[in-house]
């Protein structure tokens, strides 16, 4: 005969464990220590000491040395547009167009995300090699020990720095894909300087330059955010600095496209 034991845990409802497949838990849990990883960055920005020789250490080498890359990117997107457009345009009798619809696509969209991916596979690798070998190396325990605070000193800086360089990055890039459509539209019709850049803004408003300029600060905070992250939690081993750098490359990627999805939508419902 079963006992009162048996017959009660019979009696009890069964109990299922829902186990989730191993890449959905990596993802939520990546997911969460970003989240995490960014809310102590945002408190850590406002409270004292404040890093500034740091910060402008770093956004020497995230924005200054990355402006070559950037202006000739920028030339090359703007120069193919503007020729792979005219063709197109002239069947049509619009070729005056080209001006206006190379800055429309060049400062709304392709500008910003085309420079943002660039930053993400330049920047965002950087981050995550440099920290991750720091983290390999013992330097970060080394300087939680001597009283620093590695958070606020590696992360933060870093963070700041992609934050407000990249809007300018973006801003030369634009520029400079202005001027590689210039140059291409002469090459078949020539205009000069002045009428390529007043037919260029003349059917741009203001409320469309600025959520094309605030999700540049959002691509930014995200590339730097992820790029700290992947380094500063990197396992230790000289492998994981390598996988530090390429999954910080590929988060910050899809962050960009991610977020741009998401800003042109709330761009075509607020204006």
């Amino acid at each position: 005969m079963a006992n009162s034991t048996d017959i009660e845990e019979s009696l009890q409802p069964a109990k299922f464990k829902i186990k989730l497949p191993k890449g959905i838990e990596e993802f939520f849990l990546k997911v969460a220590g970003l989240s995490v990883f960014a809310f102590k960055n945002v408190k850590e920005v406002f409270k004292p000491p404040y890093e500034f020789n740091e910060t402008l250490k770093q956004m020497y080498a995230i924005g200054y040395k990355s402006l070559p890359l950037v202006a000739i990117t920028g030339i090359i997107i703007g120069f193919t547009l503007s020729l792979q457009s005219i063709p197109t345009l002239e069947k049509f009798g619009a070729a005056s167009l080209v001006p206006s619809m190379v800055a429309l696509a060049v400062i709304l969209e392709i500008g910003p995300v085309i420079t943002s991916l660039i930053f993400a596979g330049k920047i965002g690798s950087g981050i995550g090699a440099e920290l991750g070998s720091m983290k390999v190396t013992e330097q970060i325990d080394a300087m939680e020990v001597s009283g620093c605070n590695p958070f606020k000193y590696l992360v933060v800086t870093r963070v700041t720095a992609a934050t407000l360089m990249l809007p300018i990055l973006v801003i030369l890039s634009d520029f400079m894909s202005l001027l590689g459509g210039f140059i291409a539209l002469n090459l078949t019709n020539q205009m000069s300087l002045k009428l390529f850049l007043m037919n260029s803004f003349s059917n741009i408003e203001m409320k469309e330059l600025l959520p094309a300029t605030f999700k540049t600060f959002v691509f930014g905070f995200s590339i730097g955010l992820v790029g700290c992250y992947e380094g500063y939690n990197a396992d230790r081993g000289t492998e994981s600095v390598g996988i530090a750098a390429n999954t910080a490359v590929v988060i910050a990627s899809l962050l960009v496209i991610l977020i741009d999805m998401v800003m042109v939508q709330l761009t075509s419902i607020l204006f």
